[in-house]
């Protein structure tokens, strides 16, 4: 009679080890999609038992940008490039030849890191971002990088002028003085449902 032998069982011991380390390996060395967004600082929350009061802003002082489905831009009133957009809006934003047509200046005092006061005249323009429901995310996202190049780049122009460094070199203290002589002043209404 034949004896019956048993099969020798397989070590798995390590097949957990050899797992873990393979499942560590893809998480490492993968790539994940990261989504990228558009920072902004946003008001308070407004207190519901306030009446809120509709802001009047003239007209002059306010350059329209709309972004249309088809990837168009129109700035005040005309059709205009990607590329125009950063020049467009930093002549609005500055108005340096004091233009009836462009936004107006008052006069702000700022108080500078030593105590002083800067006589400063800031804008009273706001540039309003309106799109249609139909906009890619990318051509908005474009449109939107453009304006914050052009508050950007007048930032850097007016540091230079006033501390001699860039905007992205002033200190803390600085950088408020800047930040309140050219406010980024972007207003962005409510998608449009474009009629057929």
């Amino acid at each position: 009679m034949a004896k019956n032998k048993k099969a020798p069982e397989i070590n798995a011991s390590s097949q957990a080890d050899i797992a873990f380390t393979v499942l560590i390996f893809f998480l490492v060395v993968s790539t994940m999609d990261i989504d990228t967004g558009i920072v902004r600082v946003l008001p308070p929350m407004a207190d519901p038992n306030v009446k809120q009061e509709d802001i009047k802003v003239k007209e002059r002082n306010l350059l329209l940008v709309f972004v249309a489905g088809s990837g168009n831009i129109m700035a005040g009133g005309k059709v205009i490039s990607l590329d125009a957009l950063k020049d467009k809006a930093k002549e609005f934003i500055l108005n340096p030849l004091d233009d009836k047509d462009l936004p107006e200046k008052k006069v702000t005092d700022i108080e500078m890191p030593d105590g002083s006061k800067w006589a400063y005249p800031v804008s009273e323009g706001v540039i309003s971002l309106q799109n249609t429901r139909d906009t890619s995310y990318q051509r908005y996202i474009q449109v939107q990088n453009e304006l914050t190049r052009a508050f950007n780049e007048v930032r850097d122009e007016v540091a230079m002028a006033k501390f001699g460094k860039k905007f992205a070199d002033l200190d803390e203290a600085e950088r408020k003085v800047i930040t309140k002589a050219i406010p980024m002043k972007i207003s962005e209404a409510e998608p449009r449902k474009m009629m057929k």
